[in-house]
Formats: C-alpha cells, structure tokens, sequence
C-alpha cells in the first residue's frame, strides 16, 4: 500500500510540472502550460480518478485504471509513435523548439523524435502506476 500511494504521489508531482515550470537554476524539467490546457485538465481527472480509487472500491480502482490506460496511450501517440516510426518534419521542427531547453538523457536529433529526461521519467511512472492499479 505504501508504495502505491508513492508512486501515485510521485506522478501527481511530477505531472503538476505540466502546470508549473519546474526549473533548477539554468537547467528547465519542464515548462508549464498553466491551468488553461489540456495538460491541467489531464492533472484534474487523474486527481479525480486517484479520489475515487481511495473512496470507491472495487469500482475506483478500475476509473483510475481507466484514466492511466488512456493518459498512456495519449502520450505514446505524442511522443513514442514518432520515435519508434518516424516523424515528419514539420513535427519534428515544432517538438524540437517547444522542448529545446529541457533536461535531455539523449541529444535533440534533426531526424528523430527523442523525449526528453521529463518525458521518460512521466512515462514511465505512468506505467508503473498502471501496473500497481491492476496488482492490487
């Protein structure tokens, strides 16, 4: 139990960068979008989903299940899909620039998509909280 509530903690913190900038001296995670995006509206029904995990058992569990499964596939279709199968120009020029001054694991390509450290780490805490969802 308490490595769930960690892991779903550590997502809802790491994806509130979505909202607010998270910076470290020069070096930028992530820039934030504010409450007006869809990035918001995504924190909000994962935060709604993780009250009716706790408040609405059996039943929560599988909102929750839900709402990850999609955010997940969301995110595979934004970031991963154009990385595994290639990425026009067009979307490549624009993925570059939007995330040109975040904290990268691997260097920014000019002929691949590649997330940077933010995205990877999102991903995969995305991941682990589904595979906790369907453990439990």
């Amino acid at each position: 139990m308490k490595v769930t509530i960690l892991l779903q903690a550590a997502l809802w913190i790491w994806f509130l960068g979505c909202t607010t900038t998270y910076r470290f001296g020069r070096y930028t995670l992530v820039e934030g979008m504010g409450i007006k995006s869809a990035e918001f509206a995504t924190l909000c029904l994962y935060s709604v989903g993780l009250i009716l995990y706790y408040l609405l058992q059996p039943a929560g569990k599988w909102i929750l299940l839900a709402i990850l499964i999609l955010w997940f596939v969301v995110e595979f279709f934004c970031h991963w899909y154009f990385t595994i199968f290639g990425v026009t120009e067009r979307k490549l020029k624009g993925y570059n620039e939007c995330f040109r001054n975040t904290i990268r694991i691997f260097p920014m390509s000019e002929t691949r998509l590649v997330p940077d450290l933010y995205h990877i780490v999102q991903h995969a805490l995305i991941l682990l909280n589904i595979i906790i969802c369907l453990a439990r």
